[in-house]
């Protein structure tokens, strides 16, 4: 665009060749519903649409993902905001014909809670009735490939009006004023690191989008790019403009092949229309963005370690003792934020930092994105105001424990963060509560002995143990650590032996105050951000969960009955009716018993499998 103007003008004119009385399918495209098979539920609408003669460019827009992963296939028919869930292809031919063209809604199609109560609208449905979707609001609703559709929701309106009515200096200060704290991980506050970098001697400036999304369970960045790229696009240019940049680059890992084909297009679309360039709305701003793509190394999801592969070196982090802001990439000044956090940008100038300071807490403003996942009925993405708690993330918007099992912990920040109790410790009478009604913001989740991290947020249930947990990510990071510092490389390899030890009923008294000496020591001398919140799963699963490390240590026992060295397999003769089906599924052929009479395991042949725990349908297995 070579001026405001024909950005408005161009926006006006898209705006005036559509119908918004119009009736069009909105279709979940991203990855997780490609995964449950939208691509044959697209083609059955397309083919449904044919047969009604019905335009499907104006009808059947494929988007990026609304939220609701658990409940896809899944589309929204607008202007109605009309949802159905778990779509098959058959559905399609039904769907427009009853709703398209008929405007009845197809009840069967509709969510139904776990009462069974239905929901015709999407903003009805309890899954997003506490959310409040700021950064994630067009995803589901423009088409990802589609620049027109980001304008004609008045995208780049806020790139406007920085670089048109705002000097660099007011820029950063509105981004200050705003209290944004970078989604990444650390939460460190945004307009700082931009004034700092801004400020600093050397040239040329770079910005930076790390989109080396690596957690276990977390997808929030991922599915940005997928649904609404140019958000991020945006957002960079906003902040070239602000620290005096020209180059700009998106780290995205090549895991991420949908999310990648979307922002490298996004990126040409911007260039093609002059929104990236070298004279940005008449300006004379100069920026341009590079793709880089990841290898899918963990650590390369630290600062240092991410520039250090761009620069085609081994993603390896050092010292920190000159910032990134000062002496980043190539050594210059650079301006590293996440995904979310520059998708927040064009939010903040466009509405006001007062706007975007109203919602969340004092110390931590705004929404927060989260990859709901685990044992919880409704998994998804969703994005609510800071300061919202546990209890109404897990239970009002995630729909409680699945098949109605206690929650017992969540595990939020990825491998680096905390496993923090849902529920008290019943079994080991140390006095603490649970956790629920903790606020979900920057510093308490870290008071807690957590971290916010980019998003990743794992509900566990009660049949989960809580060593093991700290056994398998303890595991994950002895994997990504690149091995630079001993601290971590040795560090955390000792941890997990350890670990797998008292996992396999090897453990000794002591180890547990081992494993919390070890602890300090490497977060004290740990190089990077890897290796200083490493033990923080070890840690928090002990503060809180200090009495199933005791059993396993002391009484060869796992509560849980996870831990196959610790438990045995035994038939309750009271509840076994002889049917037999656990013998048809036991690979070792270790269960005896006549036709219609109590069965029994052969403990020395067993190898707990589980396959008769998993089959049998009168709870007569027991596992203990």
């Amino acid at each position: 665009m070579t001026s405001v103007q024909e950005l408005a003008d161009h926006r006006r004119a898209i705006l005036a060749r559509r119908d918004p009385r119009q009736v069009w399918i909105s279709l979940c495209a991203g990855t997780g519903c490609l995964a449950c098979g939208c691509k044959a539920v697209g083609e059955a609408f397309e083919q449904a649409l044919t047969d009604r003669g019905l335009p499907i460019d104006k009808v059947l827009k494929k988007t990026g993902c609304p939220g609701f992963c658990e409940q896809g296939p899944l589309i929204v028919i607008y202007p109605a905001g009309t949802m159905y869930v778990k779509l098959k292809p058959k559905d399609a031919e039904r769907i427009v014909e009853q709703t398209v063209v008929g405007g009845e809604v197809v009840t069967d199609l509709l969510y139904a809670d776990a009462s069974g109560k239905r929901y015709e609208r999407i903003g009805e449905v309890p899954f997003y009735a506490k959310q409040r979707r700021n950064v994630s609001r067009l995803c589901g609703i423009v088409g990802p490939t589609s620049l027109q559709d980001y304008i004609a929701e008045g995208g780049y309106e806020a790139a406007a009006k920085a670089l048109t009515t705002m000097s660099p200096e007011e820029t950063v200060a509105e981004i200050t004023k705003s209290g944004l704290r970078g989604r990444g991980g650390g939460g460190f506050v945004t307009g700082r690191k931009w004034k700092t970098c801004r400020d600093a001697h050397g040239e040329p400036k770079y910005v930076i989008c790390n989109a080396d999304e690596g957690d276990p369970g977390a997808f929030m960045d991922r599915a940005l790019l997928e649904a609404n790229p140019h958000s991020v696009v945006e957002g960079m240019v906003i902040g070239s403009y602000a620290v005096g940049a020209h180059e700009g680059f998106v780290y995205v890992r090549n895991e991420y092949p949908l999310a990648l084909e979307m922002i490298i297009t996004a990126t040409e679309q911007a260039r093609r229309a002059g929104l990236l360039g070298d004279d940005i709305f008449g300006t004379g701003h100069r920026f341009d963005i590079r793709i880089n793509r990841g290898g899918g190394a963990f650590v390369c999801g630290e600062s240092t370690a991410l520039m250090a592969s761009i620069e085609g070196k081994v993603g390896e982090p050092r010292a920190k003792y000159v910032h990134t802001v000062e002496v980043g990439l190539y050594g210059k000044p650079t301006t590293l934020n996440n995904v979310e956090t520059w998708a927040n940008v064009p939010l903040v100038i466009d509405k006001g930092a007062d706007w975007f300071a109203s919602m969340g807490t004092e110390s931590s403003k705004g929404t927060k994105i989260f990859s709901l996942v685990g044992h919880v009925n409704n998994t998804g993405l969703i994005e609510v105001p800071m300061g919202i708690t546990l209890r109404d993330i897990i239970f009002d918007i995630g729909g409680g424990g699945r098949g109605g099992k206690r929650v017992k912990a969540v595990q939020t920040g990825g491998p680096s963060g905390g496993a923090l109790m849902a529920i008290a410790d019943d079994s080991g009478g140390n006095g603490k509560t649970g956790l629920l009604d903790l606020p979900v913001d920057f510093d308490s989740l870290s008071e807690a002995g957590s971290m916010m991290g980019s998003g990743g947020m794992i509900v566990m249930d009660e049949d989960t143990c809580m060593v093991d947990v700290a056994r398998y990510f303890i595991n994950f990071l002895k994997e990504e650590s690149c091995g630079k510092c001993s601290p971590c490389r040795e560090g955390i390899r000792n941890m997990l032996a350890i670990l797998e030890g008292i996992c396999e009923g090897r453990g000794r008294p002591g180890d547990v105050e081992l494993l919390e000496e070890m602890s300090d020591t490497i977060i004290d001398t740990s190089l990077c951000a890897l290796g200083g919140t490493a033990p923080n799963p070890v840690l928090s699963t002990i503060r809180y969960f200090r009495s199933e490390y005791d059993a396993h240590i002391n009484q060869r026992k796992c509560p849980a009955g996870v831990c196959t060295a610790l438990i045995q397999f035994s038939i309750d003769a009271e509840r076994c009716t002889g049917c037999a089906a656990c013998t048809k599924v036991c690979p070792q052929s270790c269960i005896s018993g006549e036709q219609k009479q109590p069965h029994s395991i052969d403990p020395k042949k067993c190898i707990k499998c589980h396959a008769c725990f998993d089959v049998c349908r009168y709870d007569a297995v027991v596992k203990a």
